[in-house]
């Protein structure tokens, strides 16, 4: 028996990085998933086709999520496949950073319309058939950063800190009709991005974080499981930051 047994979650940009990490948990939870990908299609395949074989019922879609009407034809498809959706997890998101001196107004809207209007997209359009179902959970990535800022990060930063106060809302808005919306707040996480960082500012980075050491992928994945499945019922509303510390 799986913590998510019977349910139906939709993950956006779950080919990789954390995102992956949430689509293999929750497939190995026993939830049924629908994943997006903007331009991997590859490894989008890989992923369907490797836990398909292991019996997973999984489907990914090709899906800008910044994009309104996509979006919207996104959740009508998934409806049509899958019948419902339980939980939907807003991870799509993307990083243009430069100091504001230098950042240019294209890096400014890139990242506000993919990082926040992304989550009003999925939520704006999901909303409607969780309430009908009077059930649902909504799962929002933020950043630590949304939480105390970043110098050369203001883009980033402001829309990670939008996300926080969309799921304050929609939980105020939603919550009688027995949807949760939450949000998480991600430290510095082991993925293609930091791999690719030298060894001076990895020790930067850590010298900052109580627990010494970049989180795992699977740490994110398994805050998002709590959230998701039915042990965390009594909680929304909440950002919850899975930082080793750093946020404190």
């Amino acid at each position: 028996m799986g913590l998510l047994d019977g349910k139906i979650a939709l993950i956006t940009g779950g080919s990789r990085g954390i995102g992956e990490a949430i689509v293999r948990k929750y497939v190995n939870e026993g939830a049924s998933v629908a994943f997006t990908y903007r331009s991997s299609s590859d490894k989008a395949d890989k992923i369907v086709a490797e836990l398909s074989k292991a019996g997973a019922n999984i489907k990914a879609y090709q899906s800008d999520a910044a994009d309104f009407a996509q979006a919207e034809e996104l959740i009508k498809t998934v409806l049509a496949d899958f019948d419902k959706i339980d939980i939907l997890i807003n991870n799509a998101g993307i990083t243009q950073d430069n100091l504001i001196m230098r950042m240019s107004e294209e890096q400014w809207d890139n990242v506000i319309t993919i990082n926040l209007k992304s989550v009003f997209n999925l939520t704006k359009h999901v909303v409607r058939h969780m309430m009908r179902n009077r059930a649902g959970s909504i799962i929002n990535m933020s950043s630590v950063v949304g939480v105390f800022g970043n110098a050369g990060q203001a883009n980033y930063s402001a829309s990670k800190a939008g996300i926080i106060g969309f799921t304050k809302s929609i939980a105020k808005e939603v919550g009688s009709r027995n949807i949760r919306c939450n949000a998480i707040a991600p430290g510095f996480i082991e993925t293609d991005m930091t791999t690719e960082l030298d060894d001076k500012t990895k020790e930067t980075f850590l010298s900052g974080i109580p627990l010494k050491r970049l989180g795992q992928g699977e740490e994110v994945a398994n805050t998002c499981l709590f959230l998701g499945a039915d042990m965390s019922s009594y909680i929304s509303g909440q950002t919850i930051s899975v930082c080793g510390g750093l946020n404190t």
